[in-house]
């Protein structure tokens, strides 16, 4: 680095390496406590063709992390707003126009033109005589708004002083030097033995009209999200076992939904977004801390989409579906980039290895696929078993990233390696009626969780390879299991409607 370099370029080439890697919470925080500001987009072109072309998704993504003024941002989401009307998307338009700070500060500045949108909101037809100004129009607006944003924005090349910045961010990820290698950091910063459940610790009833399908911590362990077959999204405090309030959206009871039972949900590194799958087979990414929808991809796969996973950087989304077919979503423009087939049935789980140059599969036609995510080539296929026996999960082991957890529907999970060799195996010794069917693991990968059809939680310590501990969990078939990122609390959810939360 160039020792005459101001502070403030200093600033700008952390902040554009955020931007690039989708830290928006971590660059906005940073913009407000240096008041330096990055106004920057990818492509000039690109940006104002999004604008002109009405792709508001791309457009509300680009500015996030903008410093801009507040006549440009309420033109903006005015705009926005009235075209989701135009649309019927009356939900969306309603958050928009309740929850965000430029709506808010047109209510509290221009009431008259904030009174125009409610109408409009509450007609039940859109006539753009009434919604535009006499000599106005949508596409004359859409210029407008064009014209103001690209003043304020430029482009700079990507990816400068990465060697200084990948330090940076090698720093952010360091444990902390006080943590032990046998135990994990609870909520309040103690230390904690990783050990299994004995207890139930909290329980959230949803009915079984509007069970939850799908259930993750947030990766900083703050929230539990739960997706349900109602089509909810909902975030909840853990320890009360309550809708968390602190998010406003959910004060004003207002939730996240898809319009279709939710399969699965995934957060990115920071826990900034959340990414949703549905039985329809669309996709959806959300702005944790508005309840905003970024982006959607509308034809993600033609079947439900069973599991989701954020690469190292963000910015692309992997997606497996009953179709059976695995595919690369990329953020940025909502593009579907690749599609890895191989696969003769349902796609049950799928990940990016934690180094980014793989993809673990893990499907119903009883096999475990290892594929190059560069070429989409696969480049080792498993099968554990003679009969096409389906397998539930395969989960990189925490401890050892070349080394992962395959959870078939049988009563044997088993630890095995990139070249297929299997280097552990633990058994619930349980003939009958007891074949696991969803697997997790404590976040240092000491214990190993499996519930099976007898709905009893079987607890394997990894070290001894012993079953440690039984537990019956519920009354109906259990659907899924998680576990919080660094405390020793896990939550079981099934068809009985209830979700249970179970600590030592």
């Amino acid at each position: 680095m160039a020792a005459d370099m101001e502070p403030s370029d200093v600033i700008r080439l952390i902040m554009q390496y955020l931007k690039e890697n989708n830290l928006y919470r971590t660059l906005n925080t940073l913009q407000e406590e240096t008041t330096v500001s990055l106004n920057t987009v990818e492509s000039i072109d690109s940006f104002i063709a999004d604008i002109q072309s009405g792709h508001w998704d791309s457009v509300l993504l680009a500015i996030e992390s903008l410093k801009l003024p507040d006549n440009t941002l309420i033109d903006l989401y005015e705009q926005v707003v009235m075209e989701l009307i135009e649309m019927r998307e009356v939900g969306a338009a309603r958050s928009l126009l309740k929850q965000t700070d430029p709506m808010i500060m047109l209510k509290q500045t221009q009431p008259g033109r904030y009174l125009h949108l409610e109408n409009l909101l509450k007609c039940s037809y859109f006539d753009p005589r009434e919604a535009y100004p006499k000599g106005s129009n949508k596409e004359k607006r859409r210029r407008a708004i064009a014209e103001s944003l690209v003043g304020e924005v430029s482009v700079v090349p990507p990816s400068r002083l990465m060697g200084l910045l990948d330090q940076i961010g090698t720093l952010r990820l360091q444990q902390s030097p006080d943590s032990s290698p046998d135990s994990t950091i609870d909520s309040h910063g103690k230390k904690q033995k990783e050990s299994f459940p004995t207890q139930l610790y909290r329980h959230i009833k949803f009915g079984r009209r509007s069970h939850v399908e799908c259930a993750r911590f947030s990766p900083d362990g703050k929230y539990l999200f739960t997706g349900s077959v109602d089509g909810f999204i909902e975030v909840w405090n853990h320890s009360t076992g309550k809708i968390s309030k602190d998010l406003n959206y959910q004060a004003q009871d207002s939730f996240m939904m898809m319009d279709d039972a939710v399969l699965c949900i995934c957060f990115s590194q920071d826990s900034d977004l959340l990414a949703t799958g549905a039985q329809n087979g669309k996709i959806k990414v959300w702005k944790i801390q508005s309840g905003l929808c970024l982006r959607r991809f509308e034809h993600a796969h033609n079947k439900g989409v069973t599991c989701l996973s954020f690469s190292k950087d963000n910015n692309q989304i992997l997606s497996a579906s009953f179709n059976p077919t695995i595919r690369i979503h990329e953020l940025r423009s909502g593009k579907t980039l690749k599609e890895l087939n191989g696969h003769s049935s349902f796609v049950n789980d799928a990940s990016f290895t934690q180094d980014g140059l793989h993809i673990i599969s893990a499907s119903s036609d009883g096999t475990v696929k290892i594929w190059d995510t560069s070429s989409c080539e696969c480049i080792n296929t498993f099968k554990l078993l003679a009969s096409e026996v389906p397998v539930n999960n395969v989960i990189p082991l925490p401890q050892n990233p070349e080394h992962f957890v395959i959870c078939n529907h049988s009563n044997t999970v088993v630890i095995m390696n990139m070249q297929g060799q299997t280097v552990k195996t633990f058994t619930s010794d349980r003939k009958e009626g007891s074949d696991f069917v969803c697997c997790t693991l404590s976040p240092r990968g000491e214990w190993i969780y499996c519930v099976g059809e007898d709905l009893v939680l079987y607890c394997f310590n990894y070290k001894t390879g012993r079953l440690q501990k039984t537990l019956t969990v519920h009354e109906k078939e259990v659907i899924g299991i998680a576990h919080h990122p660094h405390e020793n609390l896990i939550a079981t959810y099934s068809e009985d409607g209830l979700l249970r939360l179970w600590k030592p």
